[in-house]
Formats: C-alpha cells, structure tokens, sequence
C-alpha cells in the first residue's frame, strides 16, 4: 500500500502501533514508515524504524519477514552513504530468504547496485529475481523489475531493449491500483523517451508524473534530476540549475537521501556549466565528486568528475593535469560501458590541443569521432566536433567543412522534432561551436561567398518554417484565457495602488502552465533540406539591391556586402564595442523621446557615426545609391540602424537572415486586400491615428474599446493584407514568447500570434519596444517581430526603443500616406521619417522605427 497510496499507508501503520501489534505486525507496521520516511522524508527516522523492523522481525520467528526487513533497510543504508553497511544487509537478507521472498530481496539489492551505479551486478540480479516473480504470479514485483531492468538498460544505451521491458511493465502496471509506481513507470517512460531523441514526448510525460506524485502529495526528487537532463537537452539549462538548486534545498530542509542530494548537486553542475557560470559548475560537481566518493559510487563520480574538470576548463585552468584527468575518466566510462565516454575523450583532446600536444590531441580525438555514426544526437555531434577539431589540427579545410555539415544535418533533425519555436531556437546553442568552426575554416578556404553560406547555414534557423501550430487544446485555451484574466487584473491593481503579490504568483503559475503545454509539441514535418544559394539571392537582389549581412569571426564584425552578383568581404570593429555604443545609443534615444533633451541630439547622432564605423567600416561607403537590406547578428538587434549616417535617408529593411529576405520577398500577398487597425487601451494620445486611419481606409475592420479583445483581434488578423496595431507593448526579456501588446481584455502575447494560421502580409506596430527580441541559442531571436515573419507576414513595421506617443501619430499618418501610394514598407518609413519636423523629439521617433521583411 505505500507505493499506491503512500500517505493512507503512513496513517494505517501509526494506527497498527497505537493497538498493542504482535511482533509480526509491529515490524510490518515500522517497515512501513521506515520505507514512507526512506523515500519521502527524513532518511534518519527511516533508519530507526526499519531497525526497529528488523528487531520485531527476529522476535517474530519468520525468516521472510527479516529478509524482507533487511532488503528495505539495506536499501535506505545504501541511500544514506553508508554503502558497506547497506550492502552487508542486503546480502544477509539473500541469505535468509527463500523462493518469491528472495526474489523480492534480489530486486532490492539490484535497484541498490543501479544506485550506485553498479549495472552489471544490478541486471544480474533483476534476471534472477524476474523468473520467479513471474511463476509466483506476483504483478506488481514483476512490473518493478521489469522497469528497474529497463532503467538499467538506458543508462547503458541499450534503448531497444528498455523499451520493450517498459512496455511489458506499462502493460502488467495498467492492472494494479498502485498509483505511485504507476507514476514512476511513467516517469521513467519519459527518461526514455528523451533518450531516445524525442525531448516533447519527455517533457509532456515528466509533467503527467509530476501531477501523479502531487495527487499522491509525495516529494519527486528523482523526477528532478530526469527533468534537468531534459531541461538541458531543450536548451533551458538556466531553468535546470533553478530547478536543481530548489530541489537541494527542501531535500536539506527534510534529511532527505544523501545519494539523491549527490545526483541533484551533478545535475546542478552540469546545469550551471552549460549556462557558462563554470565558477557555479566547479562547486557543486567537487561537492557531488565527494558525495559519491563516500558513498562509494564510482559510476557516478566518474560522471562528476567530467563535469568539473569540463567547468575548470571553461573557467580557464587547461593543464597537462587536466589532459591526464580527462583521459582517466574517458577510460573509466568506457569500462562502465557509459555513453558519456566520448565526451570526455573529446575534452582530453581538446585541451592537449590549446597544449599543442598533438600526438595525445589525436589520441583522445579519434577515439571521441567513433560515436559520430550511432547514438542520440547530442553524441554523435561530439563525434563531429572531434572530427572537425582534429581537422582544422591537419589544416584540412575541406574536411572541417565536411565534419561541421554532417554534425549541424544531426542538430537539424533533432530540431525538427521540437514543435515550439523557443525549443528550436534554444536548441541551437549546441552547435554553436560547429559553425563558428567552419565559419572560419570558409573564410580561410573559401572567400567571402563561402563564408556566407555558412553564416547563413545556423543564422535564425528558428524562422526557417513556422513552428508546429498549438492542437486544439481545451487546456492551453483555457489557460490562456485565465491568463489574460489575471494579467489585466493585475494591472488594474498596479494602476490603483493596491498590493497584487497573490496576482502576480498566479500569473507566475499560468505562464509557467502555458510554456509547458506548448514545449510538450512535438514538430509535425521533418526538416525541407533548405539550403541556402548565394546565387539565388544575387539574382533576387539584381544590380539595385544591396544586402549586408553582418557576420562575427573571433569576436569582430565581417562585413559580407551582396550585390551586382557578387559577395564582397570588409571587416569592420570588435562586436563587443559596437554592443556598448548600440546601449549608449538607446539611453540616448529614451531620453530623447522626452522634451526638452535637445542638447543630447548631437551626442546620439555622433554614437550613430561610431557605430557606423563599427558595424560598416569601409562597406559604407560602398553600399550604392539604391535599397539595402541588413541582416546583423542576433546581439546587435538593438541597434536603431535608421541613426547611421549611411542608412539615415536611405530605403532599408532589417532581416534576421538572408534566407529569411528570400521567404519574404517571395510571399504573395493575401487576396481581398482586407485591412484592420486595432486600438488599445490606455494609450497616452489614445491611438489617435486609428480615426483617421479609419476615414482614409473605408473598408478596414476597425476593433477599439470593448471590440478590441484578443479572441476577436486574433480573427480579424489571421489572413489580412495589412494590419495596425496602436496599443501599449511589453517585451519580456526573462520570457521572450510573453512579450505582450495590451488589449481590452488583457496582453497579446506571442503564444497567441503562433495560433494563427497565417499572420497578416503586413504589419504595423505603432507601439513602444515592439521590436525587441531576446537572442537565445547560437543566433536566433525570440520576440514579437520573429513570431510573425515565419507564419506569413512579409513586412513588419515596429520600434526598438521608448518612444513619445503624440510624435508617433504623425509619423504612423505619413507611413500609411505612402502605402497608400504604392510604396513598401522600407519605401514608406524613409519618406514619414522625412516628413516629420526636425525638432528632436520627432527626429529620435523616426529613428527608432525599422522595417523588417521585404514587404
């Protein structure tokens, strides 16, 4: 009964004692809390109790029962730390046992050797324990072996072979009322899931177990640990170490199992190294490293020990030392048969070759490139990435070109199977290293045309295709919904001075709730095999249209300028400087869309030239007279490019990718021409352009006041030619898809526009900060902008920075004016920019809008 419900079972063991039991009854009644208390709380009252168990068991005469006894508390000994003491328990309790007793005894001791890392003892014994079980007719022992054999497979690699012992375990479980181990099985059909490469079907299953265990109101520890490792794989590293680090703490706070305390602290580290805090990363793994070492759990603090020499490396301490410590443990984990192995084989090779010891670098590395050809797909990207390392060693371009596509191909599949577009995105960091390789490897090989192609081959791959559309979900609808509700009463609150913390919480869970259901999609197409023509887009461009594609090359900017059939490369400054003019340049802005900053105008104009220079260099003076299009990198996004002098009175348009343009440029706009203007709530000048707008365009669907509520405006703009929208907007840098535009009934956010079936041809936002985005992974962006263009917008007006509401309405009237007339989107913003009065606050409102697209 403790593992179908747990806290029934504690209640019933309490009331056995409090009536004067037999021996026998006591021991069973201890074991229980002892076995609540070992999995659930204080590891220190568990171990009184199951010794009292065993004591009540001795008295009692039955040599199953102490068996039975010694099997729990050999087990909880083992979760303790006190690994000899728990291992002689379990072997005296094999001893005294016999028949189906003793089997269940061997299930112990082989879910106490998986704990330790011990798998070949731990499948031993699950094969000896599982014939006898089954001729007894004993279910629900069958089932736990079968999934404890199958978690022992995984952990080898052996995938097939967990699947079909889960499977059998799904199908003995679906018969039985034990509610907790059902929980777990599903849990651990989770862990295969993800390693089997489907990281949605992982999160969706690790959140059903989560709602499981909370009906059973038990801690989930162990889901913890499997969630970060998924977390990690998603490219939310930053929300596995907040997750690690909570469960650390209440584990603590509860006495909880020294050897769950040791798994959580790796997971931390392993966290805390991919989101680069290597300083965090080398504290919790040399605490896990001393953990395991006490517990005597050498698989385990083999895997620790990868993790902090890996966190000492990035912190900048590469050594011979370190070269013989990875090596060690490369060796260490093959023998354990680890997946894990050629990781550390290619960080031994790694760090021999910033050593210049080329002999041990290509050692380590040809032993890491073998598992480039099997496994899940982060393995097989080590194998690629020891390949092309060892290449560029040799001085083969060709073949560090060749490593690095056959490893991106890998992340690309593994991509398409996530259906959120933050997934996609966050996903890309992991092959960040691949194409900066052969970033290079094309320049020195190549010439600038192959360097564009690879700066084109991982650049806002994320907009390559519209992310898998939500299913018709009643509870992300609902949850949605209740989350507009909270939010706009949240609001309103804020506005009349009252406290809003316990809003705030469940505004907190809702978007949590929501990220979650839309991570659990799963991609519904494989990947179109797009690859990126340079001749396609010269021919596009033609001999009028320049595009400049901003590239980053060890840390300074290369200029790719296109056009007149050719590619031409010039360099300009550091990425680094041109990311803190961009910064001066927005404070300068801020302050500009306030009156009276005036004196601050030619400060912002002399930070537009230093930026020009950064960003441009010689190719400014080389850009024609005709339109351009840029296409920076995700970390320049802020850059107001409407302040450069070369661009300050030229036609341009913003295009997070080359390849992106091309998908613009080639979108047909929508037939019926249909036209809506929206209005929000609580504009300073009340969206005083939309009347007007509404007299020029007769025909336009017009929502304000109580008809502007998101259902409704949603409707309207799914399909339209052109759309705008004059309402507050909200970028979130800490959760860039709830980057919001106010409506009546509470925020648009970008989880809502991806419900679209195609968003409108054209779009603008007359709004402040709609043109923000969050740069996640390698180079993508995440934000309101980035939502649209993959679902069919072609052309997007919005604004990077904070501006002066009254001076937008003027500049909104003169942008339709030209579209009006037949202009594009880039061809309207640069004649409203001319049309404004040269005051300050109007010339800093015209800089700070861009167009993107090709519109």
């Amino acid at each position: 009964m403790v593992f179908a419900a747990p806290n029934q079972a504690l209640a019933r063991a309490e009331e056995v004692l409090g009536s004067d039991p037999s021996p026998l009854h006591a021991s069973v009644a201890h074991q229980v809390i002892g076995i609540w208390q070992r999995d659930w709380g204080d590891l220190r009252i568990a171990l009184d109790h199951l010794r009292r168990a065993r004591d009540l068991a001795a008295r009692s005469e039955s040599a199953d029962r102490e068996a039975d006894v010694l099997a729990a508390l050999g087990v909880a000994l083992v979760h303790a730390g006190r690994t000899r003491q728990g291992l002689a328990a379990l072997e005296r309790g094999v001893e005294v046992a016999g028949g189906h007793t003793r089997a269940r005894v061997l299930f112990r001791r082989a879910y106490a050797s998986w704990v330790l890392g011990q798998h070949k003892a731990a499948l031993e014994d699950v094969r000896r324990a599982i014939p006898v079980l089954r001729q007894a007719e004993d279910v629900i022992w069958t089932a736990r072996a079968l999934t404890l054999r199958a978690t022992v497979h995984l952990a080898l690699g052996a995938v097939e072979r967990a699947d079909a012992d889960f499977t059998a375990a799904e199908a003995l479980w679906d018969t039985t009322g034990q509610e907790h181990d059902k929980a777990d099985a599903v849990e651990s059909r989770g862990l295969a899931a993800y390693r089997s490469g489907d990281v949605p079907a992982a999160l969706r299953l690790l959140d059903e177990a989560q709602e499981r265990y909370a009906k059973l109101g038990t801690p989930t520890f162990m889901l913890t640990v499997r969630r970060c490792e998924v977390l990690m794989a998603a490219g939310l590293a930053r929300e596995a170490l907040a997750e690690a680090d909570a469960a650390i703490k209440v584990l603590d706070g509860i006495g909880g199992q020294s050897t769950l305390k040791a798994e959580l602290l790796l997971a931390a580290a392993r966290a805390a190294r991919v989101e680069g805090d290597a300083h965090t990363a080398i504290a919790r793994a040399d605490l896990a490293v001393r953990l395991f070492a006490g517990q005597r759990r050498s698989w385990w603090e083999t895997h620790a020990r990868l993790v902090l020499i890996e966190a000492r490396v990035a912190a900048g301490r590469g050594s011979g030392r370190l070269v013989a410590d990875a090596a060690a443990v490369a060796e260490r984990l093959a023998s354990f048969g680890a997946p894990a192995a050629p990781e550390a084989s290619l960080l031994a090779g790694r760090i021999a070759l910033v050593l210049g010891w080329r002999e041990d670098a290509q050692r380590h590395l040809e032993v890491a490139a073998r598992s480039r050809h099997s496994g899940p797909p982060l393995a097989r990207m080590t194998g690629w990435a020891a390949r092309a390392l060892w290449a560029r060693a040799v001085g083969s371009d060709r073949r560090v070109l060749e490593a690095c596509r056959r490893g991106l191909d890998v992340l690309d599949d593994h991509r398409t199977t996530l259906g959120a577009s933050e997934l996609r995105a966050r996903a890309t960091a992991q092959g960040a290293e691949l194409a900066a390789l052969a970033a290079r490897a094309s320049l020195a090989s190549g010439g600038p045309r192959r360097l564009l192609v690879w700066s084109e081959r991982w650049r806002a791959t994320a907009l390559s295709a519209p992310p898998t559309r939500p299913p018709a979900d009643p509870g992300l609808l609902s949850d949605l919904t209740a989350f507009r509700e909270i939010a706009a009463r949240a609001e309103a609150a804020r506005t009349e001075g009252r406290p809003v913390p316990a809003l705030e919480r469940e505004q907190r869970r809702l978007e949590r709730e929501i990220r979650s259901r839309t991570h659990h999609i799963r991609g519904d197409a494989p990947g179109d095999g797009y690859r990126f023509d340079p001749a396609e887009l010269l021919e596009r461009l033609g001999d009028d249209v320049r595009l400049v594609e901003l590239a980053v090359l060890d840390g300074r900017v290369q200029v790719l300028l296109c056009g007149r059939g050719r590619v031409r490369r010039f360099e300009g400054g550091l990425l680094a400087d041109a990311e803190r003019e961009a910064e001066h340049v927005q404070a300068g802005l801020r302050r500009l869309a306030h009156p009276g900053a005036e004196a601050r105008l030619p400060v912002v104009e002399a930070a537009g030239r230093r930026l020009e220079e950064l960003l441009l260099g010689p190719a400014a003076a080389q850009l024609g007279s005709g339109p351009v299009v840029v296409v920076p990198p995700g970390r320049l996004h802020r850059v107001p490019w409407a302040l450069l002098p070369s661009l300050r009175e030229r036609v341009f348009s913003v295009s997070p990718s080359a390849s992106s343009w091309l998908r613009a440029h080639g979108t047909a706009p929508p037939d019926g021409g249909r036209q809506v203007l929206v209005r929000g709530p609580g504009l300073a000048t009340g969206g005083a352009e939309v009347p007007e707008l509404a007299g020029r365009h007769g025909s336009a669907t017009v929502l304000e006041y109580d008809e502007a509520r998101v259902p409704r405006v949603l409707e309207e703009l799914d399909g339209a030619a052109l759309a705008h929208i004059a309402a507050h907007g909200t970028f979130r840098a800490d959760s860039p898809l709830f980057s919001s535009l106010r409506m009546a009934d509470g925020p648009l956010i970008v989880h809502d526009f991806e419900r679209l079936d195609r968003s409108p041809y054209r779009i603008i936002l007359s709004c402040c900060d709609t043109a923000r985005f969050a740069s996640v992974g390698a180079d993508e962006l995440l934000g309101l902008v980035t939502a649209l263009l993959p679902l069919g917008t072609a052309g997007v007006v919005a604004c990077s920075a904070p501006v002066n509401d009254e001076a937008v309405v003027p500049l909104m009237l003169a942008l339709h004016k030209g579209l009006g007339a037949g202009a594009s989107m880039a061809e309207a913003l640069r004649d409203a920019r001319a049309a404004l009065p040269g005051d300050a606050v109007h010339q800093a409102t015209g800089w700070a809008f861009s167009a993107f697209g090709a519109a």
